[in-house]
């Protein structure tokens, strides 16, 4: 097709929009292209095209659009050409191990799973291609159970409507890390003109093309199970009833199979919510943590005359519960609380059926921006307590590593109700969760507790953890550089602020340069990332409070937690210096 320009374009950019339109097969993307050159959307037509779409360690994640920077068929086969070649090289058995691919339910994620599937199979790639919506964590046990070299699952999770992502795990089911994503990376830009797949013909069910849906779904259950569920004869009896929304997302029939799994009753459906709708019509965005998501689940309670809410977010990988209150009003859980009522009941069930078990040898975990409720925790039972970056990349892989060295994992989370319960697979599981959850809370009722009173009651033993979570957006990656930059030369200093307001800081941490002066040498134990903003402060006090820029966001997120004995003198002060760490790094 001839493109006729109508407003002159810059060199570049008529070569870049001619490449496209060469190369893309997709109606749809080519079109808009096309009305873009031909209205002379210079501007326009440079964002999309003169950058490529990152891949790194959580793959590909972008708004669907067409161009070279945004999520498309022509940049999802691209990457699948890259993808396909590094595990080519990487694996000698690559061919005969193969991949297996997943597929939320957001617009055109089942079109972007079928190139990546039709990619494979055209360089002799057997693929495992799920038929119809799975959970994320499915892909994550999917890979080593099926032995593949690798698993893709085509999400955007949480993100807005108009996004969409390409998810890789390696062949043990974490989630790629580096070296990895750089090969893969230098792999794409080796192998960017398109192969020219019939996918049609291609997808047609035979020996390079196998469905797994059965055999993955009927182990998963079948050890989520055996190894997590610890009450089934008393869940038989209850009465309880659970309200479930998946959020318009995939986890539906799943938790159904999950909550069979561990004989609950059956949950009660949020009916505006319970089928896949990739317009999420009734939450401004699909992310259970937002202000009002479960709203609908609440009223749905309510009307129920039920007490207990459970939530998966849209690829049902990450939780949120919530509870009524005996005044009336409803608690939602915070990550931060969720994980530590996880963490106790999940150490004391693992106890209670490993009698012999050495503590030291048992594990968890979680990332640096989440509660340090753990590390007490750990303290007082004895076992190994593990910090990681923010992201389950870094957990379930240091997870998996542990579990090589000898030691028990037992559970990770992180703040933003990502929880991973033992080792059925490397990856935040919301699937697994709402079951092990749901069974804790009938546990809790039959014996006249709540979550509420069960997570006080943790509190009182092992501190008050109190924190304060926000974000604000930032769309300019320029401006939070910037940001972050004065906070290293802090009224021109040269150096980071050696206070908050009356609140002395002890120690500064900074993962984008390396610099952690707790340590003798000043050099950071954790991984660092030049490319990645974040910097935590320890106060005398003990208060920790972390500045990151998001990975997958256009957010600059802080972090701000105190522990103590007193949870209203933990609050007060903890208001005063959350304005003060604002008022000292983030105003002008």
């Amino acid at each position: 097709m001839q493109v006729q320009v109508q407003m002159e374009l810059s060199p570049e950019v008529d070569k870049l929009a001619k490449q496209w339109l060469e190369w893309d097969t997709n109606e749809e993307t080519r079109r808009e292209i096309n009305n873009l050159v031909e209205q002379g959307k210079q501007d326009e037509l440079i964002k999309r095209l003169c950058s490529r779409i990152a891949f790194g360690t959580a793959g590909l994640r972008g708004v669907m659009q067409a161009g070279f920077a945004c999520m498309n068929d022509l940049t999802v086969i691209q990457a699948s050409q890259g993808l396909c070649k590094y595990l080519k090289k990487t694996f000698n058995d690559a061919d005969t191990r193969g991949v297996v691919i997943g597929y939320d339910s957001r617009h055109h994620s089942k079109e972007f799973a079928e190139w990546a599937a039709a990619t494979f199979i055209s360089q002799g790639v057997k693929v495992y291609l799920f038929s119809r919506l799975v959970p994320t964590p499915f892909v994550s046990y999917a890979a080593p159970f099926l032995k593949c070299v690798a698993g893709i699952m085509v999400t955007a999770s949480h993100n807005p409507k108009d996004d969409n992502g390409y998810k890789v795990y390696w062949d043990n089911g974490c989630q790629i890390n580096t070296p990895h994503d750089k090969g893969i990376s230098a792999c794409i830009v080796e192998n960017l003109k398109p192969w020219g797949v019939d996918k049609s013909s291609l997808l047609q069910p035979g020996n390079m093309l196998e469905d797994p849906i059965e055999k993955v779904s009927s182990s998963y259950f079948t050890q989520l199970s055996e190894k997590y569920c610890h009450h089934k004869e008393e869940n038989k009896k209850s009465k309880e009833k659970i309200i479930y929304t998946p959020m318009h997302g995939v986890g539906a029939e799943w938790a159904t199979k999950a909550f069979s799994a561990f004989q609950l009753p059956e949950y009660i459906p949020v009916p505006k919510q319970i089928s896949p709708d990739p317009e999420f019509p009734t939450v401004s965005f699909p992310n259970p943590e937002e202000k009002g998501a479960l709203n609908l689940a609440i009223e749905e309670a309510n009307k129920e005359g039920a007490k207990y809410v459970v939530a998966t977010d849209p690829d049902a990988d990450r939780l949120a519960i919530a509870e009524k209150l005996v005044d009336g009003t409803w608690k939602t859980f915070t990550g931060n609380e969720t994980g530590a009522i996880l963490a106790s009941w999940t150490w004391s069930n693992y106890k209670s059926s490993h009698s012999s078990v050495d503590p030291s040898k048992c594990v968890m975990i979680n990332s640096t921006v989440s509660s340090k409720f753990l590390k007490a925790f750990a303290q007082k039972e004895g076992f190994r307590y593990d910090e990681t970056l923010t992201g389950f990349k870094w957990i379930g892989g240091l997870a998996e590593q542990r579990t090589r060295e000898g030691y028990h994992f037992i559970f990770g989370f992180e703040e933003a109700i990502g929880f991973l319960v033992g080792d059925l697979c490397w990856d935040k599981d919301g699937i697994r969760a709402a079951a092990i959850v749901s069974e804790l809370a009938l546990h809790l009722y039959r014996n006249g507790q709540t979550i509420y009173s069960y997570l006080d009651s943790l509190y009182q033993q092992y501190g008050y953890f109190i924190t304060n979570n926000r974000y604000f957006f930032c769309y300019d990656p320029v401006k939070l550089e910037r940001i972050f930059n004065a906070i290293r030369n802090y009224k021109n200093t040269n150096d980071y602020p050696s206070s908050c307001g009356p609140y002395r800081i002890r120690f500064i941490r900074d993962l984008t340069t390396g610099y952690d002066n707790e340590q003798p040498d000043k050099k950071a134990i954790l991984p660092i990332s030049k490319s990645t903003q974040m910097i935590t402060f320890t106060f005398e006090n003990g208060c920790v409070a972390t500045l990151r820029g998001s990975g997958t966001e256009p957010k600059l997120k802080y972090y701000i937690e105190l522990g103590g004995k007193n949870p209203e003198e933990v609050k007060t002060e903890l208001d005063s210096m959350g304005s003060a760490i604002i008022d000292t790094c983030l105003c002008p």
